[in-house]
């Protein structure tokens, strides 16, 4: 064979074999996978996701793809976000968010949607019901309005003399935010708590937001959940410190960076059985036919370095029950 006919021979295997994994690559179911938090502040709960679903003999590059859309707090644009994503018939869309969730739910019924919340998600009209979701929709119930009483019991009795005690939410999750007060308004008379709201959205509203808790002298802070302020764990960490202001969670990476204490559903197996019910649907499961799954994992976080640089003593009954003490 000539040099330049054994050139273009090869020359178009290349081209073959290029055409022929790029046509591989596009034949790969996609699953979108939508947060309103930020890619960067995330890296553990995508970590989870995709254990999930490997779990499932899906490996992410493999036989699925899994677009990343992180909406760091703009919760407006998640209805944007899932026209396109049905636009383009994804195979499924997990979200581990209920105005995410509900937004997906709205702009799709036959696309498959896997959903992490922390509200009841029959209540919210996600599901008909929690055995049987009876539609495109199923996901995992984290449970973090009905922990938001016992969150407010613990901080009384790590602060017992604490009187005025200052809640931080997000109003653009306007869903959390109206929960976690309905919460706190039933549950603070029962420890002798007066709640003063404060409202933060953004990066330069939460250190508004913390002008305003100083000037007030609140006792302590109660941060609600809300997957904008996760991402922004360290700017909280680095502000309550500055304060010398403590401050309760609903989840452990917060006080993993410096936060005083958190009480809540573990979220990393949350956003792990997101990843394992996706898989389950890529292999043909219907998403109306698996229950929504209950959160059973809680864990009560302490930072003791913490509270050792405000100057609190942590009661031994606290620590005893503590899941994790970080010294």
């Amino acid at each position: 064979m000539r040099r330049r006919d054994f050139i273009t021979l090869f020359g178009g295997t290349v081209g073959a074999w290029s055409f022929m994994a790029r046509a591989q690559q596009a034949a790969l179911p996609v699953v979108g996978f939508v947060d309103v938090g930020a890619a960067d502040a995330s890296l553990a709960r995508s970590t989870a996701f995709r254990k999930g679903l490997s779990e499932t003999g899906y490996i992410e590059g493999q036989n699925v793809t899994v677009e990343y859309h992180w909406l760091e707090g703009r919760y407006e644009s998640a209805p944007a976000v899932m026209a396109d994503l049905v636009r383009r018939q994804v195979a499924v869309i997990a979200t581990p968010v209920s105005a995410t969730a509900l937004a997906a739910k709205a702009a799709t019924t036959t696309i498959p949607i896997v959903f992490g919340t922390g509200d009841d998600p029959v209540q919210l009209g996600l599901v008909g019901s929690l055995a049987r979701p009876g539609s495109n929709v199923t996901g995992v119930n984290m449970f973090v309005m009905e922990v938001v009483a016992k969150r407010l019991r613990l901080l009384h009795d790590l602060l017992p003399k604490a009187s005025r005690v200052a809640v931080l939410v997000n109003p653009a999750n306007d869903l959390s935010a109206k929960a976690t007060l309905r919460g706190i308004q039933e549950a603070a008379p029962g420890v002798g708590l007066q709640i003063q709201v404060f409202n933060a959205s953004t990066a330069s509203e939460i250190d508004a937001a913390f002008t305003a808790i100083a000037r007030e002298h609140a006792d302590a802070l109660f941060v609600a959940p809300d997957t904008f302020f996760t991402s922004r764990r360290v700017q909280l960490a680095t502000l309550t410190a500055r304060d010398r202001i403590p401050a309760f969670y609903g989840v452990r990476e917060i006080v993993a960076v410096g936060g005083l204490m958190s009480y809540g559903a573990n979220v990393a197996d949350m956003f792990h059985q997101l990843g394992v019910y996706t898989g389950s649907i890529l292999k043909g499961a219907k998403p109306g036919e698996l229950p929504v799954l209950q959160a059973n994992k809680f864990e009560l976080v302490i930072n003791l370095q913490t509270a050792r640089a405000l100057g609190i003593e942590v009661p031994r009954e606290l620590l005893f029950i503590a899941d994790e003490v970080i010294e």
